[in-house]
């Protein structure tokens, strides 16, 4: 629709869907929707040089800029539908200030869409006026909605007041309640769902396309904020998300107030991330203490727990009527209460780091060219006898927003993103 894309389609692409049931008229923000797609044609128009390709991905981000609210960012969604979009306060329309004005930060989705964004503009000189106004935009928008302490939050539809959120170490409540609220949470500083992880990455790429201090240190100023949300001993780690008074808070009905085993990895590597970056050590600090907690903290066999208890650090989980437990003998089944236990590469990377001048470890400028592997070669066939007649990836599956048991044909975003990626690391392999 116009340029954007949703997540998967029946054969004949009379059903849609993203997240959920979507109608004709509508495209998808949070990847592997709109911006993951554009990504790919940039990736092909690298590969190949090819003019095409390009375009695609211009029109792909137009529109983006369609779905840009006067938010600064997007919503998980784009609706097309004249009447439609009078419900949302998208920049480019008038009339419609008092519509749904809400830029989401959660699953990668407003920070993807502006990446997409500025790849383009940079693929087109910066030449392309309404590409380039919808990155500066959003860039200045997202500047004013990082709090003081350089989180941000999960979404918002106004910018904060920074009066009303002092700068402070994370520290335990007195107490906490072990039932769910049912507060809105979307306001408290959110590293779930990697959402500052995703930011600092933005705002790091925008200070090398654009050349903007300003962005550099917006992300220095995020992890800044890591340092301060570290929780103190016993458990020297991080939550999910944080309240005002930087205390470890509620979320959804089964994301409890915990130090969290799942999150806390995307954490420290945004840490060595920053080490990278900057040259800076505090960046490292934190790691050996939070290191060791979490070796001492692995379940039975081998994983963590995403969430650990305050104070106590007993592993906690929920049974499927949603009652905060000690016991995982009734999970739910739709949300990952265990996770792998990842920290030896980080630690790995951190004594790799930490025994080399600061001035070494800098971010490669551009990747390295794909080499032409055996794999990639089993790869590009597989990729190729997969296509169908007339150039599409059909496969066996089902949308998940039909009532329908039976399995069904369908066209996957995310298979023709992997897909295309796979060519275009071929071409780029084999060309002179």
């Amino acid at each position: 629709m116009q340029g954007g894309y949703l997540w998967r389609y029946s054969e004949d692409l009379a059903r849609r869907e993203g997240e959920r049931k979507a109608t004709a008229t509508m495209a998808w923000v949070q990847p592997p929707g709109t911006p993951s797609v554009g990504m790919v044609y940039l990736s092909a128009y690298e590969a190949t040089g090819d003019a095409y390709y390009v375009e695609a991905a211009r029109e792909t981000a137009h529109a983006l800029v369609k779905g840009q609210l006067r938010s600064a960012g997007w919503d998980y969604q784009i609706e097309f539908d004249p009447e439609l979009r009078k419900h949302y306060a998208y920049r480019i329309d008038t009339g419609n200030e008092g519509g749904r004005n809400v830029s989401t930060l959660d699953d990668n989705t407003t920070q993807a869409a502006l990446r997409l964004l500025m790849r383009v503009d940079r693929a087109l000189d910066f030449k392309d006026k309404k590409i380039h106004e919808a990155v500066e935009y959003a860039l200045t928008g997202l500047l004013k909605a990082q709090y003081p302490n350089g989180a941000w939050p999960q979404r918002y539809d106004r910018f904060p007041d920074p009066e009303q959120f002092p700068v402070r170490p994370a520290s335990y409540s007195a107490s906490w309640s072990r039932t769910y609220p049912g507060r809105n949470y979307r306001s408290y500083y959110t590293f779930n769902d990697n959402t500052i992880a995703d930011m600092i990455d933005t705002m790091l790429e925008a200070s090398r396309i654009y050349g903007e201090v300003r962005y550099k240190e917006a992300a220095e100023k995020a992890g800044g904020f890591i340092l301060l949300a570290q929780m103190p001993e016993p458990q020297p780690a991080w939550a999910q998300q944080y309240d005002v008074n930087m205390h470890p808070a509620w979320a959804r009905k089964f994301e409890p107030p915990a130090i969290t085993g799942g999150e806390s990895h995307g954490v420290m590597r945004t840490l060595l991330l920053l080490y990278r970056e900057t040259g800076d050590k505090k960046y490292l600090e934190p790691l050996p203490p939070a290191i060791e907690y979490f070796r001492r903290s692995r379940l039975p066999d081998g994983r963590l727990a995403r969430f650990y208890e305050l104070r106590t650090n007993k592993p906690l989980f929920f049974s499927r009527d949603y009652k905060l437990t000690y016991s995982d003998a009734d999970l739910p089944t739709h949300y990952a209460f265990k996770v792998q236990y990842g920290i030896e590469s980080i630690a790995q990377e951190y004594k790799h780091l930490s025994t080399m001048d600061p001035a070494e470890p800098k971010p490669a400028g551009t990747p390295s060219r794909p080499r032409l592997s055996a794999n990639l070669i089993q790869q590009i066939k597989e990729v190729l006898a997969a296509l169908d007649e007339s150039g599409r990836w059909v496969e066996e599956g089902r949308l998940r927003s039909d009532d329908l048991e039976a399995t069904d044909r369908i066209i996957d975003c995310r298979t023709f993103i992997n897909n295309v990626r796979i060519l275009s690391a071929y071409l780029a392999a084999t060309s002179n």
